[in-house]
């Protein structure tokens, strides 16, 4: 598996619990292989004209370029923000043993909710 086919998705939430259900979903719909959450992170930017300051927490997530759009549209269906940042970054190169294990994971089906 080519590592250009893989992506590495930034994904900031408002909280930690936010992130783990936005990583819930993401994972259990085989969108993402892997996500690490940083649980609290300084975000400053621009937001309706005017300069804001929030604690948030940051989600970094392994996926596949085919997932790209349905994986945007999951999390914009789950986030809470009525614009939340969803960045997308191609992966150049890595191990290919983790590279591997990528494509198998997001290969699988699937989980069924019981």
């Amino acid at each position: 598996m080519k590592a250009n086919s893989f992506l590495v998705v930034f994904i900031t939430a408002k909280d930690a619990e936010e992130a783990a259900l936005i990583s819930k979903v993401l994972l259990s719909q085989r969108k993402a292989a892997c996500v690490s959450i940083v649980p609290r992170v300084n975000s400053q930017y621009w937001w309706q004209g005017k300069i804001e300051e929030s604690a948030e927490s940051l989600l970094i997530v392994k996926t596949r370029q085919s997932l790209l759009d349905s994986l945007i549209e999951v999390v914009k269906e789950v986030h809470s923000y009525e614009n939340p940042e969803i960045l997308a970054l191609p992966v150049a190169g890595g191990s290919p043993e983790y590279l591997d294990w990528l494509d198998k994971e997001l290969s699988a089906p699937p989980d069924i909710p019981e």
